[in-house]
């Protein structure tokens, strides 16, 4: 385990900005016109810090997304991705009236601990983040009303989408400071 005082040299790929993670030509998030109506927007939002998740995550090997910040935290930047998977289920269970979808790692941090630094677990949280978001997408794309009230709870369309952007953006911001850690890449 590397020492507190091994800390990596910053640096960013980016040319143009030396405070963004990459230039603005090539940042795959959509940087054109701003979406019409409220929907459109919060879909945007939703997208590019989906996105934002996955460029923090780019170029690491198992070890490197494993790793954990600062004990006694058990967050890393797979955590991450499988908390999210995590996370998306579990909004799909706010959102319909069916039973409860079961936890996909467990209870209690087991999305955190789980994240061991293996091939096979890094597949898996992508494949079961990429699962979770379509499947949860799809139920949303039914419930094009952000004022209908939905689930058992009877959650608003609307207070779910910006609850779901508020968590990405929350763990986008951890994915900084992670990644970070992991080999001083810095930016936007």
């Amino acid at each position: 385990m590397r020492a507190m005082s091994d800390r990596p040299a910053r640096w960013t790929r980016a040319t143009v900005y030396p405070d963004m993670w990459a230039d603005p030509a090539d940042d795959p998030r959509d940087n054109g016109a701003a979406p019409e109506g409220e929907p459109a927007t919060l879909s945007d939002f939703l997208t590019n810090y989906r996105i934002t998740l996955r460029m923090k995550c780019e170029d690491l090997d198992p070890e490197q997304l494993a790793r954990r910040s600062v004990p006694p935290s058990t967050m890393s930047l797979l955590g991450l991705l499988r908390h999210l998977a995590e996370v998306e289920r579990d909004w799909r269970n706010w959102i319909t009236e069916s039973d409860p979808l079961p936890k996909l790692y467990g209870d209690g941090d087991a999305d955190f601990e789980g994240a061991v630094a293996e091939q096979a677990a890094v597949d898996a949280a992508y494949a079961d983040l990429e699962r979770e978001q379509a499947a949860t997408d799809a139920v949303l794309a039914g419930l094009p009303d952000l004022g209908e009230r939905v689930g058992r709870e009877r959650i608003a369309v609307r207070e779910l989408m910006v609850h779901r952007i508020e968590e990405y953006a929350r763990h986008c911001g951890h994915a900084d400071l992670l990644r970070e850690c992991v080999d001083g890449r810095v930016g936007q």
